[in-house]
């Protein structure tokens, strides 16, 4: 059966590969064989081959209240979904799930796999209680479905980074009593499962982790007798092996949080650092940009295809701004960002649909 009556299947692929993303839930409601087409991998690929994919990063931000247009910044933060396409400058908010009503988990961690987005863990905004939810949003179909609970007890402020294709990644933060964690975890998105990996060598408390080049790199952190004095050191999994390689000391060139690190294009690394941007590249940090004073105080760094949007503040209380600052040639461009959308951002991560 053709997928639109009277025109080849070529053309119709053509047709259906020009939908806009939030569009494709009213696509696959529409009949059988259109859902299957929207929903296969493949689909998604030929998107991307035609030029015609959209980039999407999503956020954990801090809602801002309006009382007749005047906007307030709350005392008690609530966190939800925002959207922003950062080639077109346009904002959104993502529809949560009745178990949200409170707001997102404090901290939670985000990752993307397909057109897969993985909402994991953080604090229960009532109870403060650690959670060990999982919940994944799918672009496709605009449904949630829930995910196995991660294992173990509970883990707070962990370094969380996805493949883009199939896993995502779980290592270090603290457990219910506030000891650092040395275990590392993977979530086969697809199977619902989760796979134990083998410890590091160290515990890693509010580290930071990054997939590049087939391997989970884990970046600072600290120990439980160390309490918020960062290390300098990362460790790396090879998913190749199933090992994790010998710890590099002094990786980072100061002993900091690293929550701003995210990887660049060519293996390399990009992070914030006072008042700068610096790059890692070859095991050398250097110096590539001066922050914009409206992000001096930056919550997130998002990278994808040679850009990276920074989402901060030019001091405490003030609104939280969007730059996005281009990896070629190390210039700025203010991405206007609507006053709705100026709380807090906590995490992010980047899909290509």
């Amino acid at each position: 059966m053709a997928l639109i009556s009277g025109l080849p299947d070529d053309i119709a692929y053509d047709c259906l590969s020009r939908v806009e993303y939030d569009q494709f839930p009213t696509v696959a409601s529409v009949c059988k064989g259109w859902k299957a087409e929207v929903e296969l991998p493949e689909f998604l690929q030929l998107r991307k081959v035609a030029g015609r994919s959209q980039r999407i990063i999503v956020m954990v931000q801090a809602h801002v209240f309006s009382n007749h247009g005047v906007f307030k910044y709350p005392d008690s933060l609530v966190y939800r979904l925002t959207i922003c396409e950062p080639d077109l400058g346009n904002w959104s908010e993502l529809p949560l799930l009745a178990c949200f009503a409170n707001g997102l988990p404090m901290f939670c961690q985000l990752a993307a796999v397909g057109s897969d987005l993985v909402v994991m863990g953080g604090w229960d905004p009532l109870t403060w209680t650690i959670s060990k939810s999982v919940f994944i949003y799918n672009f496709v179909s605009g449904a949630w479905r829930r995910g196995t609970d991660m294992p173990g007890g509970g883990r707070i402020f962990f370094g969380c980074a996805a493949d883009s294709e199939r896993m995502v990644y779980v290592a270090g933060g603290h457990d219910d009593d506030k000891n650092a964690l040395r275990s590392s975890m993977a979530y086969d998105v697809a199977k619902d499962e989760w796979i134990m990996l083998p410890d590091m060598a160290r515990e890693r408390d509010e580290c930071k982790a990054i997939f590049q080049g087939g391997k989970l790199h884990v970046i600072g952190g600290y120990c439980t007798e160390m309490q918020g004095r960062f290390e300098r050191s990362t460790e790396t999994f090879n998913i190749s092996t199933w090992l994790w390689n010998p710890v590099q000391e002094g990786f980072l060139h100061v002993a900091t949080c690293p929550r701003t690190c995210v990887d660049g294009d060519d293996e390399t690394m990009y992070m914030c650092r006072g008042d700068d941007v610096v790059q890692q590249k070859h095991d050398t940090w250097k110096i590539v940009a001066k922050l914009p004073a409206q992000v001096r105080n930056p919550d997130c760094v998002t990278a994808w295809q040679g850009k990276a949007l920074v989402i901060g503040s030019a001091g405490f209380g003030e609104p939280h701004m969007a730059h996005v600052l281009h990896l070629e040639d190390y210039t700025w461009t203010k991405l206007e960002t609507p006053h709705k959308y100026s709380g807090h951002v906590q995490s992010s991560c980047y899909l290509e649909i």
